[in-house]
């Protein structure tokens, strides 16, 4: 057999950067309780690298990667979800 290949969590790290990106956004726009389209959708955005994350975990058969990048998936979607429904909640405000 082969060398195995050390699990890869990059793509786990750079949803969790898109969040953090989102959330900040949404900070300088008018504060997160206000909530931010743009950030709402970059935070979502984190999670097409967190699905090749998971990918690259069921490929490698690692279960450490492919637990961080589903926390990684379920964070981008649940982060920019809430922002987008915060935004459209204070327009109809």
């Amino acid at each position: 057999m082969g060398d195995p290949v050390p699990d890869s969590k990059t793509p786990a790290m750079a949803a969790f950067a898109l969040v953090v990106v989102g959330l900040v956004i949404a900070v300088i726009q008018g504060g997160v309780s206000h909530g931010s389209l743009t950030g709402g959708i970059i935070a979502a955005c984190g999670a097409i690298p967190a699905c090749y994350g998971m990918w690259k975990g069921i490929q490698q058969e690692t279960q450490g990667t492919l637990a961080i990048s589903v926390g990684a998936v379920l964070v981008a979607l649940a982060a920019g979800g809430l922002l987008i429904v915060l935004r459209v909640v204070d327009w109809l405000r």
